[in-house]
């Protein structure tokens, strides 16, 4: 399905009947890779997924955003599919981030929120941080003598060395660079929404130290680890996490 969204046209996918839930997925996925749990809420609530501006289905926003313009997006998505609050937000890792900061803005209201592999700590590893700020700013110089085509390939392998995906969507490097610049751990300290967190022992992308920094940081929030998964733990371990969110929901 589609709709105009902030002057976007926008690909969202809504199944289901109850209260309503939204998922947001996280940087490079689209509402796609949030299927597989959309499918098992629905039997229980009427679930809204969305492939947020620059992903999937969804135009690219005109300018670079940070999480509080794809906060606001996704309060007037709600408006405009004429919704209230919903019911619960689940975010995937930059889903997460996006959550917790919308939830902070009040752009998002939820009675529930659970956060998968959620992003949004910027603290715990600085080694990477510079790693990452040193391509960001060296990265064009060094490979300006190649081809367009090879010289995108060799600094998207450098980001990869660092786990960085900021060239997983390269037309979004401006927008990513914004974002990850956003840390919300103030935000998170500052919620009181009963709060399940879900992180991946083998996640090696957000790793489980930053949902323990969220676990401190939420009052009254839950974490749960879950073994033998990656960082798309929702599809590594899916009955595992279907039966942890549906728990919390009910």
């Amino acid at each position: 399905m589609q709709v105009i969204v902030d002057d976007l046209l926008t690909h969202y996918d809504l199944h289901g009947k109850g209260k309503l839930v939204v998922l947001l997925h996280g940087w490079g996925d689209s509402a796609k890779g949030l299927a597989g749990l959309q499918k098992e809420l629905t039997v229980q609530y009427r679930v809204l997924s969305v492939d947020l501006p620059g992903f999937g289905s969804t135009q690219m926003p005109k300018t670079a955003w940070d999480l509080d313009d794809y906060a606001r997006f996704v309060e007037h998505l709600l408006r405009k599919l004429e919704f209230q609050q919903p019911y619960a937000v689940i975010g995937h890792s930059n889903g997460g981030a996006l959550a917790i900061r919308a939830v902070s803005l009040e752009c998002l209201q939820p009675q529930r929120l659970v956060l998968l592999a959620a992003s949004g700590v910027r603290t715990n590893n600085p080694t990477r941080r510079l790693i990452i700020k040193i391509i960001a700013k060296t990265g064009n110089a060094v490979t300006l003598w190649l081809p367009r085509r090879r010289r995108q390939a060799l600094r998207k392998h450098l980001y990869g060395a660092t786990g960085s995906d900021m060239l997983v969507v390269p037309e979004l490097e401006d927008t990513f660079k914004k974002t990850v610049r956003q840390d919300v751990q103030g935000d998170a300290a500052a919620i009181d929404v009963p709060t399940l967190l879900i992180y991946a022992a083998s996640d090696d992308a957000v790793p489980v130290a930053d949902g323990r920094q969220y676990h401190s940081l939420i009052k009254g929030s839950r974490l749960e680890v879950v073994k033998n998964a990656g960082h798309f733990v929702h599809l590594d371990q899916p009955d595992k996490t279907v039966a942890l969110i549906k728990e919390f929901l009910a």
